[in-house]
């Protein structure tokens, strides 16, 4: 797994919850930086892939294990 500046738990958190939270911590990230996001809601695999895109920022990877999804967002912008 990469090296990421800042960590987001949506554990809990159903839609559109972990998108909303996500929303506001990258705002407080710079280009370049990288935010982990750990998520349990299934529906966040398709979210936050839609969201890195919707955002202009790059999803570096999506990874699930036992039911908990982390995901490394990339700010580009």
């Amino acid at each position: 797994m990469c090296e990421f500046d800042a960590e987001m738990d949506a554990t809990g958190l159903a839609c559109p919850l972990p998108i909303l939270k996500a929303k506001k911590a990258i705002s407080e990230l710079r280009a370049g930086q990288v935010i982990k996001i750990t998520a349990t809601d299934p529906g966040s695999v398709k979210d936050f892939a839609a969201f890195a895109t919707q955002t202009g920022n790059e999803l570096v990877s999506s990874t699930e294990e036992d039911g908990t999804y982390t995901f490394l967002i990339k700010m580009l912008a």
